[in-house]
């Protein structure tokens, strides 16, 4: 991380202060890089309820998503799960993640059932064992026509 930074790991330790510092922060930057990513994939004429939901499919059941880049990040995420500090981060964004998808107009159940699936899949993914090819497109296409299906 100091090498991508240009800096030696003693001038990061440094500008943090300490690790658990350090730590802190990256998991801060993770959360509000991923809530940036599903605001960009809000499609403009989505003016329906659930297009929160389905921003956050399109990011969490992302077909073109580079799986190497997604185990890095679950390396990362369990380095960050050793400090008590981010956990709390982790329960915080969780909350606004809930508060934020609650007024997103669909019904609860239908809400939950599809950001757990969404999650699901980003978690088969993040952990190594990728769908063959097209199921991720299906599951993805799937969850955002349930968010359409609702009041039928």
């Amino acid at each position: 991380m100091a090498s991508e930074a240009g800096v030696s790991k003693g001038g990061l330790i440094y500008h943090f202060g300490s690790k658990e510092d350090l730590v802190t922060a990256l998991a801060v930057r993770m959360v509000h890089e991923f809530r940036h990513e599903v605001e960009e994939r809000v499609e403009a004429d989505d003016a329906g309820p659930g297009r929160l939901v389905r921003a956050y499919v399109r990011v969490s059941v992302d077909p073109a998503a580079d799986q190497t880049l997604a185990q890095e990040r679950q390396a990362l995420e369990v380095i960050l799960g050793t400090v008590a500090e981010v956990h709390e981060i982790w329960r915080a964004d969780s909350r606004w993640w809930k508060d934020a998808l609650a007024t997103d107009g669909l019904p609860e159940l239908t809400r939950d059932l599809v950001i757990a699936a969404a999650d699901g899949v980003w978690a088969t993914v993040e952990w190594g064992d990728p769908y063959p090819p097209g199921r991720t497109e299906a599951l993805r296409d799937r969850l955002l026509a349930l968010t359409h299906e609702w009041g039928e």
